[in-house]
């Protein structure tokens, strides 16, 4: 589970950034960082199947909930990484703006 939420996290942030409507905004970044968890949970996907075998296959709901979970919080976890790397970069200049603006 945690790996197809990354795949598709991955896919969409590959799409956004392929359509090239945004610019600027370190879509990279983050696209690098969904397909890098990707790849980490498919290698993790790859030495369970060898370590369990066939019983990869049928997890328990308590574990496809606390996979889907983890998961969720890996895309949380890059997102809020991408959000940081944006206010840091501040492509449009908008925080410069907003702290220039104020009057003290």
């Amino acid at each position: 589970m945690t790996l197809l939420v990354t795949v598709f996290a991955a896919v969409i942030a590959t799409v956004i950034w392929y359509s090239d409507k945004v610019h600027d905004m370190n879509l990279p970044l983050l696209m690098y960082l969904f397909w890098g968890a990707s790849i980490m949970w498919l290698v993790d996907a790859i030495m369970e199947y060898a370590e369990l075998g066939a019983k990869y296959f049928t997890p328990s709901g308590a574990d496809m909930l606390n996979d889907l979970f983890l998961g969720l919080s890996v895309v949380a976890l890059a997102l809020v990484v991408w959000t940081i790397s944006l206010l840091i970069r501040d492509p449009g200049g908008t925080i410069r703006k907003k702290a220039g603006n104020r009057k003290e």
